[in-house]
């Protein structure tokens, strides 16, 4: 018999979390483009290569819940919302940064 363990319990790392919440299917390319400003559903479908409307909406609600990415509901016309770095995004920056000219290597 298997038990289901916690995510939060299985890291061993504070880094090893803060890797794998930045991975996952279209989390890096959405918190990549929210570093030049407010995004919007519609153009993150255009924007990253691939992406659907399941999958998309699973990164934003993963990437809201865990306090990287603000969601605001604009009320004037047309109604829409749109996604920005919070405070904890934007102190992520220079590791992102980091992580991407690692990348490059």
């Amino acid at each position: 018999m298997t038990t289901k363990n916690s995510d939060k319990n299985t890291e061993t790392c504070k880094a090893q979390a803060l890797l794998k919440l930045l991975s996952g299917k279209f989390r890096p390319e959405v918190f990549r483009l929210s570093l030049n400003g407010p995004l919007r559903f519609s153009s993150l479908l255009r924007d990253i290569p691939g992406a659907n409307k399941q999958s998309l909406s699973a990164a934003l609600r993963e990437l809201e819940e865990a306090g990287l990415l603000e969601r605001k509901i604009i009320s004037i016309k047309p109604l829409h919302v749109e996604y920005y770095l919070s405070v904890k995004g934007k102190s992520l920056v220079p590791f992102f940064h980091q992580l991407e000219s690692f990348g490059e290597i």
